[in-house]
């Protein structure tokens, strides 16, 4: 069982930063694959970004250039630095940590508020 909580979310005016972090415990962090999901009023929860237990990274086409993925093993904490925030950035972000070896298994935390707005 692991136990997520992010945090650093708020209000941001457009082309300005934020980094979220998402804290875990209850389990070996080194071998889950974290990730950051958004959902926005009336969408789809979305993938972001994510980073293997090894580094590997991915983005969403939306996020390239702008959103930076990171994990601290050390600190069980997992990161989201977001800068040239949009509007459309809008939407709850969500981590997630996803178990590598077997029993596969994931987890969400609560969520944190993002709002991007002048």
């Amino acid at each position: 069982q692991v136990q997520l909580v992010e945090s650093g979310g708020g209000l941001v005016q457009p082309g300005g930063s934020l980094r979220l972090s998402c804290a875990a415990s209850g389990s070996i962090f080194s071998i889950y694959a974290m990730g950051w999901y958004r959902q926005a009023p009336g969408k789809q929860r979305e993938l972001v970004a994510a980073i293997t237990s090894g580094g590997s990274t991915n983005y969403a086409d939306s996020v390239k250039g702008r959103f930076t993925i990171s994990r601290d093993n050390a600190k069980n904490t997992v990161y989201l630095q977001m800068n040239s925030l949009k509007p459309e950035d809008t939407a709850v972000y969500y981590c997630r940590a996803d178990r590598e070896r077997p029993p596969r298994a994931y987890y969400w935390g609560q969520g944190t508020q993002v709002t991007v707005s002048s």
